[in-house]
């Protein structure tokens, strides 16, 4: 289960064309501890687990699956964290050995933490439970495959829609019960009794020198009975924390998460966690409103994503926040009372929404009580509308996304990029084995990111009206508008190409011979062909798109599939092979022959290269996030309700003419 974080979302997520901000990782101090395994001395348990198996996983708030890409994938150290479930205060141990193997991430280590999370981690694989792994990483740069398509990971050819994570840095692996790569495993190694009492919490026969502990060696006349005995110890120890762990789940049966999660983490006994649970449930007053407990934003965010209908709440929330929700809000939630439990968890006191007013203050100063367990409605509402955020972004067309090349840009200045055309051939080596040096040569292109953005608002009417819906509606629109407006920049740029595709660049074609056919389709691929870098020489770039508008995608579909193409005129001509069939991919675009932008046209059309390999065309998007960054917070003084704002950071140029020939398609 690959964690990601980015700016619009919890830790789980980019979809489909979101790639997350890199998270900051501290280093710690190494600190080197011996382990031998000699008799009568101390050894730390070791574990190796196939981390990764390099298939396709299910990946909260990702809409698709996600496939981490292992050769992208930067190993800071071999010393990595180990922690139970991803919790920062649930440590392990480390690891002492991470490698990629025939496509999967295999890491080794011990358990070197001296936490209750690692001795029940030790006591369960004695027991046989089946624990599995999951890795906690960054995601840096991450590539969307549309349906249709396919791709090859990891040694492994995967089916589109599925999104792949190219560029990720490694922070730490986690033992789980259930991780989203179903395929991983864990062993952790059996030790002798004599190792497992510093697992098992046994210390008396340690001594402390200068704050390290170390196991005095036991006399070497120690027997087999003696060693017999200390196995039954340890299992006896083990039963008999299984058997509190198990006497604690029963008497919170469920319901009280917090004490019981409390109750295992510090080794209370039966009797304390009774206590607990009367305590808990001892009657309130009736003229004090407390919150209910149990009603956490991970909750609250459930029950807004249920109430809104969202497809497969179960890919965005955990399994027991969507229980609680469901039960807790049977009806679904409204936004009066969305509010109202956020601010009542943050000090409210009132009984109803009629002071909206402060209502919107508790609701969104977490702070503005000190002591009280707090929800940050603003979280709540922005992870909630970035699901629909995102529904609206890519619902709009996206053609502009398969024939660009994409760049991650860190600032607002211009960038500028070189082309290695004609200027990277190897030259004859001289006797002595000297090298000579290459250059950038002098093609230069240059692109730079601008910010776009929008802002609306869910009005006091909404909130009156409790219409839940005003946080579906509102970031469907800003989602939309962000999809809108690329289209709209880039396309605007593309089709102003009168000084791009020129007959001085050798790659613009005119006259009824280039309407689209098989000749038409010839005379560009020749013309791309003969296309020649700063020496004279051929580029040796293949062109692999066919870009035409909606009034040619039915023949610009026949060229590419049909093995064969009929004329049916009077002439009755033979059927004639098709020379061009499965050689360049179609897409359209309905923005080629819209009349709102200078240079449109329902017959020209247009054959490129892969923009990997020669791009036309280029998107800078900032920190190389492709969707847009949503926010949410209270309306300003003179507004009364809550403010939405849709940013997007990007910026589209023309770059290299020689990726491509456009055909007039007349005279």
């Amino acid at each position: 289960m690959a964690r990601t974080k980015t700016p619009t979302r919890s830790a789980a997520s980019p979809p489909e064309s979101t790639t997350a901000q890199s998270i900051e990782i501290t280093a710690a101090a190494q600190i080197d501890i011996e382990a031998v395994s000699g008799e009568g001395q101390t050894a730390l348990p070791r574990f190796k687990m196939v981390a990764y198996t390099g298939s396709a996983m299910r990946v909260a708030a990702w809409r698709h699956p996600v496939i981490l890409d292992l050769a992208g994938l930067n190993i800071p150290s071999q010393q990595r964290p180990i922690r139970f479930s991803h919790d920062p205060a649930s440590g392990v141990g480390h690891t002492d050995a991470i490698r990629i193997e025939q496509g999967q991430l295999i890491a080794s280590g011990v358990v070197s933490r001296d936490t209750p999370t690692a001795r029940e981690i030790v006591t369960s694989s004695k027991n046989g439970f089946p624990w599995q792994a999951s890795v906690g990483a960054s995601v840096e740069e991450f590539e969307f495959i549309r349906e249709g398509q396919k791709v090859l990971v990891n040694g492994q050819e995967f089916a589109g829609p599925v999104n792949v994570v190219r560029k990720a840095t490694l922070g730490e692996i986690s033992f789980v019960d259930l991780g989203a790569d179903g395929k991983t495993s864990v062993n952790v190694a059996a030790i002798a009794a004599t190792q497992e009492n510093i697992m098992d919490g046994d210390t008396k026969d340690n001594a402390t020198n200068n704050g390290t502990a170390t196991q005095t060696k036991p006399e070497s006349t120690q027997d087999d009975a003696s060693k017999a005995s200390a196995v039954e110890d340890i299992r006896a120890q083990a039963l008999a924390e299984t058997s509190r762990i198990s006497a604690v789940r029963r008497l919170c049966a469920g319901q009280h998460h917090e004490i019981e999660a409390k109750a295992i983490r510090e080794g209370w006994d039966a009797t304390r966690t009774e206590l607990e649970i009367l305590r808990a449930n001892r009657p309130k007053a009736p003229a004090i409103h407390v919150h209910d407990q149990n009603v956490s934003t991970q909750v609250l965010e459930a029950a807004c994503m249920l109430t809104a209908g969202l497809d497969e709440p179960e890919k965005h929330c955990e399994e027991q926040a969507l229980d609680l929700a469901a039960k807790r809000f049977r009806g679904g939630i409204g936004l009066q009372e969305l509010l109202l439990e956020a601010a009542w968890a943050n000090g409210y006191s009132g009984r109803n929404f009629r002071d909206s007013r402060n209502v919107l203050k508790f609701a969104f100063n977490p702070g503005i009580e000190a002591g009280l367990s707090t929800i940050d409605i603003s979280g709540i509402l922005s992870n909630v509308a970035n699901k629909f955020l995102l529904e609206g972004f890519f619902s709009v067309e996206r053609t502009w996304r398969n024939i660009t090349a994409v760049r991650n840009v860190s600032d607002f200045k211009t960038v500028t990029s070189y082309r290695l055309v004609g200027k990277d051939q190897y030259e004859i080596v001289a006797p002595g084995g000297e090298l000579k040096h290459g250059n950038l040569g002098e093609e230069q292109y240059t692109n730079k990111a601008d910010t776009y953005g929008l802002l609306l608002a869910i009005d006091r009417r909404d909130i009156i009206n409790d219409d839940l819906g005003a946080i579906t509606t509102v970031p469907r629109k800003l989602g939309r508008g962000s999809g809108l407006k690329i289209n709209d920049v880039f396309w605007t740029i593309f089709l102003a190409n009168t000084d791009f595709f020129k007959v001085a660049n050798n790659n613009y074609l005119s006259g009824a011979d280039t309407a689209l056919s098989i000749d038409g389709l010839t005379k560009a691929e020749v013309a791309f062909m003969d296309q020649v870098d700063g020496d004279g020489k051929p580029i040796g770039i293949m062109p692999s798109i066919m870009l035409v508008p909606t009034a040619l995608s039915a023949i610009g579909t026949q060229l590419f599939k049909s093995m064969e193409l009929r004329d049916t005129t009077a002439s009755t001509k033979y059927p004639v092979s098709n020379p061009h069939q499965g050689k360049f991919r179609v897409e359209v675009s309905r923005y080629l022959s819209n009349a709102s932008y200078t240079g449109n046209s329902a017959k020209a059309w247009y054959l490129l290269s892969d923009p990997t390999d020669l791009p036309v065309i280029e998107v800078a998007f900032l920190n190389g996030q492709e969707s847009p960054t949503i926010e949410t917070a209270e309306a300003d003084f003179n507004v009364l309700g809550i403010q939405m704002r849709g940013y997007h950071d990007f910026g589209v140029n023309l770059q290299d003419p020689r990726g491509g020939v456009m055909s007039t398609g007349e005279a």
